[in-house]
């Protein structure tokens, strides 16, 4: 376990937020402002989103599932068993997170330790990484 997680029990794991993402979209926006208003202000608006989402959503490991959370409230669960693979976009600045199940396709944002959740992955899922 890295120091980017924490354990809720002996079997669940909790990652840690990570903010830079939404910051760094936040720093993007700045100059984007002198050159187009409308679409420094989106970018902005995007990057404060994901600020937000970065402070209310939770991603747990449990031994059988990925649970995403919201504050303290479940949101949806994605057992194991279903997930045919997962991939984590651009390995040397982490911003997408990808996995597939059986009937769908999600797609988050990393707003959570990239190291950790790759380690968590490994653990609960190795076989599937594409």
């Amino acid at each position: 376990m890295t120091d980017a997680s924490t354990r809720l029990s002996t079997d669940t794991v909790t990652l840690s937020p990570s903010y830079k993402l939404p910051v760094g979209i936040v720093l993007l926006s700045l100059p984007l402002f002198f050159v187009k208003l409308w679409a420094g202000a989106i970018l902005a608006i995007l990057g404060l989103f994901l600020l937000y989402q970065t402070n209310s959503i939770r991603l747990l490991f449990t031994p059988t599932a990925l649970e995403v959370r919201r504050n303290d409230s479940l949101l949806k669960t994605f057992p194991y068993a279903e997930w045919e693979s997962w991939k984590v976009f651009w390995p040397a600045v982490p911003i997408l997170f990808y996995f597939k199940e059986v009937n769908s396709i999600h797609f988050l944002p990393v707003l959570f330790a990239p190291e950790a959740l790759r380690e968590q992955l490994q653990a609960h899922a190795p076989e599937r990484a594409v």
